[in-house]
């Protein structure tokens, strides 16, 4: 059995706080809220029912131009990401991030919605636990999931974090 290839990663400093990426040679395969060393022990699980490594690498090139890209979103000029995706999870997991990905930049969606979108209606919990288990945040914009009521609810990262993106967005009005 041959060891996995060192995941390549990288931090930046956002207006939502620390995000940190990694990615394989195919694609980003993370994208969380912290930093590097406070992720990688969140996601050792995740990183061992894949077998995915646990020795990461600073990629200081940026390998797939993913912090590029995430500046250009926080700096509004940019409305969604084309950097290639090496996702690991499970096939309704992969169908639920798909239609995530597919909600447009300033819009929402309910977890009915998606539900309905992968032709589960009566999943809408489990469609909150696949956007829970979300590898890529903002790349896959799971932050655009609402309640069928509008209420803000289901953001792992913090219901602030999931407001601040959705206002800058556009999605909802800043409270007053």
């Amino acid at each position: 059995m041959s060891t996995p290839q060192p995941l390549l990663y990288q931090e930046m400093k956002s207006p939502v706080g620390w995000i940190t990426t990694a990615a394989t040679s195919s694609g980003l395969c993370v994208l969380h809220y912290g930093r590097a060393e406070d992720v990688i022990e969140q996601i050792k699980p995740w990183l061992n029912r894949y077998r995915l490594s646990s020795r990461w690498e600073k990629d200081s090139s940026d390998t797939h131009g993913i912090l590029m890209q995430l500046h250009e979103y926080f700096d509004r000029r940019r409305h969604s990401f084309d950097v290639p995706l090496d996702l690991y999870g499970t096939a309704f997991q992969k169908a639920v991030w798909n239609a995530l990905y597919d909600i447009p930049y300033g819009e929402t969606r309910s977890y009915k919605d998606i539900a309905e979108a992968v032709q589960s209606p009566k999943a809408v919990r489990a469609v909150g636990m696949a956007n829970n288990k979300n590898p890529v945040s903002l790349v896959i914009p799971c932050h655009r999931v609402i309640g069928s009521n509008g209420k803000m609810i289901g953001y792992g990262s913090g219901i602030d974090k999931k407001e601040y993106l959705l206002q800058m967005e556009g999605s909802v009005s800043a409270p007053s």
